[in-house]
C-alpha cells in the first residue's frame, strides 16, 4: 500500500512537471512566432516592396516631367509657327499696298 501511494504522488508529480514544461514550451513558441513576424517586416520581401515603390514614384516623376517638357517643346513650336505666319502675313500684305 505504501508503494501505491508513493506511486501515485510520484506519478501526480510527473504530471505537474510534464505539464509545467509543456506550458513553458508553448509560451516559447509563441514567443518564437512573434519574433519571425517582428524581424519579418525587416525581410528581404519588405525591403524588395519599399524598393518597388520608391522606383514606380520616380518612374511617374520622370514621366510626368517628360510630358510637360513635350508639352512645352510644342506650345513652343506653335508659338514661334504662328509668328512665323503672321509676319509672312504682313509681310505678303506690305508687299501688296506696295505694288498698288
Amino acid at each position: 500500500m505504501a508503494k501505491s501511494k508513493e506511486q501515485d504522488i510520484l506519478t501526480s508529480v510527473a504530471e505537474s512537471i510534464g505539464s509545467t514544461l509543456g506550458a513553458i514550451a508553448a509560451k516559447a513558441d509563441a514567443a518564437a512566432d512573434a519574433a519571425k513576424e517582428a524581424l519579418g517586416r525587416q525581410s528581404v520581401a519588405h525591403h524588395a516592396k519599399r524598393t518597388t515603390k520608391k522606383v514606380v514614384r520616380k518612374a511617374k516623376r520622370a514621366a510626368s516631367s517628360a510630358k510637360k517638357t513635350a508639352r512645352s517643346v510644342k506650345r513652343k513650336a506653335v508659338r514661334t509657327t504662328r509668328s512665323t505666319v503672321r509676319r509672312a502675313k504682313s509681310a505678303v500684305g506690305r508687299r501688296s499696298k506696295a505694288k498698288r
